[in-house]
Order: structure tokens, then C-alpha cells, then sequence
């Protein structure tokens, strides 16, 4: 399967890792990773992952409190958002 950022998606997770690497020297690379790993298993079962709605679907990362919402398309899944877990419901939605 074929995975592509959607604009928004991009900026959310440069503006993570910049705000972690400021935290803590490491912390963003250690999200990255993370979102690096998540990304692996929805392109190996992109179906596995929690149903938001219609093609909608949430990978939690493993250590950190961040989804990736992502819409499947045929063979391709566009990342709608990185998303914090503590961040209004569904904001991704108007993107």
C-alpha cells in the first residue's frame, strides 16, 4: 500500500517533532520513529487499525499519546492528520 501525507499532516508532524526536540534533545527523533513504525503497520494491514468511519481508520503510536487518521483509497492511504490524543475529537475532518 501507498502512503501520502496530506498538507496538514505534514505540518502537524514537523510542528511535533519541533516541539518535542525543543522538550527534550532526542524526543522528536524518538517520535518520528515511532510514527515511522506506525506507518509500517498500517502499509503491511491497513485495515487492522480502529474505524473512525467510512475508509477512516486510527493507528495509535506505541509510545506516544498521537494517531495517525488516514482514509484508504483504492491501494493508496492518504494521512489525514497526526493526531493528539487530547486534541478536540474529529478536528481533522475539515481538512
Amino acid at each position: 500500500m501507498h502512503l501520502y501525507f496530506s498538507t496538514a499532516a505534514q505540518q502537524e508532524l514537523d510542528d511535533a517533532f519541533e516541539y518535542l526536540e525543543m522538550q527534550q534533545l532526542g524526543l522528536g527523533y524518538r517520535f518520528t520513529a515511532d510514527v515511522d513504525e506506525a506507518l509500517a503497520r498500517i502499509r503491511n494491514q491497513p485495515l487492522a487499525w480502529h474505524p473512525l468511519g467510512k475508509n477512516l481508520r486510527r493507528c495509535h503510536l506505541k509510545h506516544f499519546r498521537y494517531g495517525v487518521i488516514y482514509r484508504i483509497r483504492g491501494e493508496q492511504a492518504e494521512i489525514l492528520a497526526i493526531a493528539h490524543d487530547s486534541r478536540r475529537p474529529g478536528y481533522w475532518r475539515k481538512h
